[in-house]
C-alpha cells in the first residue's frame, strides 16, 4: 500500500502485530518505548498553538498528551503514524471506547488529531487525512448546576450582611468588601474564576458599565456589567483596595490580604467558606455562578448569539446546553402556577 505521508515509507503489515497481544491503548500504555515517530512533528505543531495560536499552556499541553498517546499507539501497532488509513483510525477510537474512557475524552482525543492532521496537511507532511472524516460518540447532555435565584440571594448577602458591622478603614471592611465585588462581578459578568482573578483596575469601564477579561485563547473580550455591581466594585476601590496594596503599587484589582493578586485558589477558598455561611451546598464551585448567569440572561430573553459572545464561548453549541436548562425552569414554573400543572 503506497504512503501518504511524503517521502516516507508505508505503514508495516498489520499482520505482524497481531490485536490480542497489543497492550491497551490509554495513559497506563504510555510509557517510554524508545525514539517516538511523530516526535518532531508533534513539538512543532504545539509550538504553533502556543506561538501561533496564542492557546494556553493548559490547552497546549492536553493535545500534546493526547496526540503523544495515538502516536505511542501507532508505535505499538507497528504503524507508520503519517500513513494510517481511515479504518486503522477508527480502531484506535474503538480501542479507547473499549478501555471504558469517557465519551467526553474520546472526543477531545479525536479534536486534537484533527487538529494534528490538518496542520500536517498544511505543512505539506502528508497528503492525507485519516480523521477528518471521522465522528466521535455522541456526547450526553450534562446540564450544568446553577444557583436559584433565592439561594443567590443568600449568597450574595453573606458579606454584604458583614460589612454593616465592621469599620470603614480596616483590613477586615477590605476584605469583606473586596470579596462581595469579586462574587457581584462573576454574577454580573458571567467571568470564569481565572478572568476575575486577572481583572486591573482599568478594565472595569464606570461610565461605559462594562468590563473588560482576557478569556480562553488571550481573546479579550468586553461584557456589561450592573449598577450593582459597579456599586460593590466601587466601595472597593474607595474604601478597600488601598488598604490591601500594602504600598506596593500594581494594576490588579482584586488583592490577597498581602497585597499579592487574589489568586484563583483564594478566590475558590473564598467561595466554599461564604456558601457554608450562606448554608448552600458546598460541593456548588464557582463556576456555577457562571452557568446561574448564562441561564439568567437567556431566561430574560437575551438571544443565544449575545449569551456566547459574553461568555466567550468558541462555538454555539457550548452555549446551546443554556437552553435546555432554561426550559426546564420554565417546565417548573409552569408546573407550580398552571391550575392542572
Amino acid at each position: 500500500m503506497p504512503s501518504s505521508r511524503k517521502g516516507k515509507a508505508g505503514p508495516r503489515d498489520e499482520r505482524a502485530k497481531p490485536a490480542d497481544t497489543t497492550p491497551p491503548v490509554g495513559d497506563e500504555a504510555c510509557q517510554n518505548e524508545g525514539p517516538l515517530p511523530g516526535e518532531e512533528e508533534l513539538a512543532a505543531y504545539l509550538d504553533s498553538l502556543r506561538y501561533e495560536e496564542n492557546d494556553s499552556e493548559h490547552t497546549v499541553r492536553n493535545y500534546g498528551v493526547d496526540v503523544e498517546d495515538f502516536l505511542r499507539w501507532a508505535q505499538r501497532r507497528g504503524y507508520d503514524p503519517f500513513a494510517v488509513t481511515h479504518k486503522q483510525a477508527r480502531r484506535y477510537l474503538g480501542e479507547l471506547d473499549a478501555a471504558k474512557y469517557s465519551r467526553a475524552t474520546v472526543n477531545r482525543r479525536l479534536s486534537a488529531l484533527k487538529g494534528f492532521f490538518r496542520w500536517l496537511n498544511a505543512m505539506g507532511v502528508v497528503d492525507t487525512d485519516p480523521v477528518g472524516s471521522l465522528q466521535g460518540p455522541k456526547k450526553s447532555v450534562r446540564l450544568p448546576k446553577s444557583i436559584s435565584a433565592s439561594d443567590m440571594d443568600r449568597l450574595l448577602a453573606v458579606h454584604e450582611d458583614a460589612l454593616h458591622g465592621l469599620e470603614p478603614g480596616t483590613p477586615e471592611f477590605a476584605k469583606e468588601a473586596r470579596d462581595q465585588a469579586v462574587l457581584e462581578t462573576m454574577y454580573a459578568c458571567g467571568f470564569r474564576i481565572s478572568e476575575v482573578s486577572g481583572i486591573r483596575v482599568h478594565d472595569v469601564d464606570f461610565q461605559a458599565r462594562q468590563a473588560k477579561v482576557m478569556g480562553k485563547g488571550s481573546k479579550e473580550r468586553i461584557v456589561p456589567m450592573h449598577a450593582t455591581a459597579l456599586r460593590a466594585i466601587d466601595r472597593y476601590l474607595r474604601r478597600g483596595r488601598g488598604i490591601l496594596e500594602k504600598g506596593v503599587p500594581t494594576d490588579c484589582l482584586f488583592l490577597s490580604s498581602r497585597g499579592n493578586p487574589y489568586s484563583p485558589a483564594s478566590m475558590r477558598a473564598m467561595f466554599k467558606k461564604t456558601l457554608e455561611a450562606a448554608g448552600l451546598d458546598r460541593s456548588l464551585s464557582p463556576h456555577a455562578m457562571r452557568h446561574s448567569f448564562a441561564t439568567d440572561v437567556l431566561s430574560g430573553g437575551a438571544d443565544l448569539r449575545s449569551v456566547q459572545e459574553m461568555l466567550g464561548h468558541a462555538d454555539l453549541s457550548t452555549t446551546q446546553v443554556y437552553t435546555h436548562v432554561s426550559n426546564e425552569r420554565l417546565k417548573d414554573v409552569h408546573h407550580q402556577a398552571h391550575p392542572r400543572g
